[in-house]
Formats: C-alpha cells, sequence, structure tokens
C-alpha cells in the first residue's frame, strides 16, 4: 500500500468537478464553500497541478482535472455502492416502518407483540412520524399511509378504511342534553381536526348541512391530541374508531352518538417493488393484512 490517500479532497474535487460550484459541492456535501476550497488548494498543493480554473460563475476543470475527473467519480459511486451493500447485509432480518404517531399508538404497537411471536428472528423498528417518508432518501421498508392509495412509483394495498366516530368523556355528556340525532352534537364544543373539514363532511352525510357552526372549536394535528383533549371534557371529538377505541375500552371515552361514517381514506401499505422481494417485508405485510382482516371481522 503507497501513503494514505487524501480522501476528503479527493472527494471535494470529484464533486467540484460534477456540479461546476464551490458552493454547490459544499452543500451536497453538507460543509462550508471555504472548506471545499480548502481541501482542493491541499490537492494542488500536493500534486503540483492545478485543477480547476476559477471563473466569475463557478469552476471549470483543467486539462489535467478533465483527464482524472471520470474515474474518481466511477471510483466513489463504487464506493458509495459498496457501503450500500454492507448496510443491507448489518440490517437484513431488520426491517423499519414508518407511520403516523396515533397509528402507531393506538393500533399498531400494541400488536407488534404477535408478529415477534410468529417471526422471533426480524426486528421491526418503528419511526412514528407525521413527515411524508421520501423512499429514495430514507431507509424506510413499509409506510403506512392513511390517503387515497395513489402513490407514483409505489407499490400500495389497501389495508383498512377506519370509520369516524364522535366521541366525548361520560362527565362532559352527563352534564349537556342527550344526543339523539346529528344536530345535537352542535350544542357541545367540537374538537377540530388541523384542517376543520371532518365535522362538516361527517355532518353532512348524515343530512345536516351546519355551514360555519361545525367548524368551530380547538383544532388539532393528530388524533392523539383530539383524544386526549376529548378525554379531558375539552368536547366531543370525531376522530378513527381505531384510535379511539383503547380508550372507549377503558371508559375514558364514550360514544356520543353511534352514527359511523367512512372515512374517504384508507390506511395503505406502501413500499417500493424491490422491497417486497425480502422475505422480512413479505412476512411483515401477511402480517398485518392479517390483523387488519381480523378487525374488520373479514376473511384474511
Amino acid at each position: 500500500m503507497g501513503a494514505v490517500l487524501p480522501l476528503l479532497a479527493l472527494r471535494a474535487f470529484t464533486e467540484t468537478g460534477r456540479l461546476g460550484s464551490l458552493k454547490a459541492a459544499a452543500e451536497s456535501l453538507g460543509v462550508t464553500p471555504g472548506a471545499v476550497s480548502q481541501q482542493i488548494r491541499l490537492l494542488e498543493d500536493r500534486i503540483g497541478v492545478p485543477l480547476f480554473v476559477r471563473a466569475r460563475h463557478g469552476v471549470y476543470l483543467t486539462e489535467a482535472g478533465a483527464r482524472v475527473h471520470p474515474g474518481l467519480l466511477r471510483g466513489f459511486d463504487q464506493i458509495e455502492k459498496s457501503l450500500s451493500t454492507l448496510q443491507s447485509l448489518a440490517s437484513e432480518k431488520a426491517i423499519t416502518i414508518s407511520t403516523v404517531p396515533s397509528f402507531a399508538s393506538a393500533w399498531l404497537v400494541p400488536r407488534l407483540g404477535r408478529f415477534h411471536e410468529l417471526h422471533p428472528h426480524i426486528e421491526v423498528r418503528v419511526e412514528a412520524s407525521a413527515k411524508i417518508v421520501d423512499f429514495k432518501r430514507d431507509r424506510i421498508d413499509v409506510a403506512l399511509r392513511h390517503g387515497l392509495g395513489h402513490y407514483p412509483g409505489l407499490e400500495s394495498i389497501r389495508l383498512m378504511a377506519p370509520v369516524l366516530l364522535p366521541v366525548a368523556s361520560p362527565a362532559l355528556l352527563a352534564k349537556g342534553r342527550p344526543i339523539k340525532n346529528p344536530l345535537d352534537c352542535l350544542d357541545y364544543p367540537l374538537l377540530q381536526d388541523a384542517d376543520r373539514a371532518d365535522w362538516t363532511l361527517w355532518l353532512q352525510a348524515l343530512g345536516v348541512d351546519a355551514g360555519e357552526q361545525a367548524k368551530r372549536g380547538a383544532s388539532f394535528e393528530e388524533d392523539l391530541l383530539l383524544l386526549r383533549a376529548a378525554a379531558a371534557g375539552q368536547g366531543i371529538a370525531l376522530v378513527q374508531d381505531t384510535h379511539a377505541q383503547e380508550d372507549i375500552d377503558s371508559g375514558r371515552l364514550v360514544v356520543a352518538l353511534d352514527k359511523p361514517w367512512p372515512s374517504r381514506f384508507a390506511y395503505y401499505i406502501v413500499c417500493r417493488q424491490e422491497s417486497l422481494q425480502r422475505a422480512e417485508v413479505q412476512a411483515f405485510i401477511s402480517w398485518i393484512k392479517d390483523e387488519a382482516a381480523v378487525d374488520a371481522d373479514l376473511p384474511a
């Protein structure tokens, strides 16, 4: 082996040559333009040959730089592929699942013990976030998304379609007028979703046009927060049945009116085509479909 390679300097040179800009290379590498410039100067001093010509609108390769740049570009590309292979080997028995916090807490996590009993050799990592997954950037194997099922470039499998239920604390309902029809819900404070749309849609589906009355009240980004506010007696929340079931079973919440209306959206299993080839992903998808079918009282 020869002398220690100046990998940082070579990487800075390769990215700058590829992008034609010190600033763009710095953004790509997550450093400052000054740091990139310094690494290139160190490389030029070491080999005694200028590699770039500085111009008003960026930089371009000298003849010497242009001769070696393609080979270095291929070299770093191969290094990245090799590193990705090592990471895949290290985590081939693990799968990472992404979903929103409310679904993870109320439905997925309480059931994961059954998956572990069936597949003790598969490690499941759950990332609970409202952030939409970028499969090209994030190391996610399966996302459980609530939407219309249209995810270009990805595989999507319909999992379940929860219904919306109006729920409230027993103490709040004991103090107010009885709720016998959808219109009676308006006698109570309403707890809203972030878009203030669910109450309007639910009431309209049940034949009530409440106008702006249906949009009043505090709003919350997540069903978990809606459920906590409802359990504290702050109003009636309109939430997915799967999210509310634990609080209903415990008695913290009751269904204010037994008039569920199916949501326009459904939960979908979303993943890349290549992920479907992994036995671990196949096992998880098969298991979660069985769980959803049991909840729906349908054959798996």
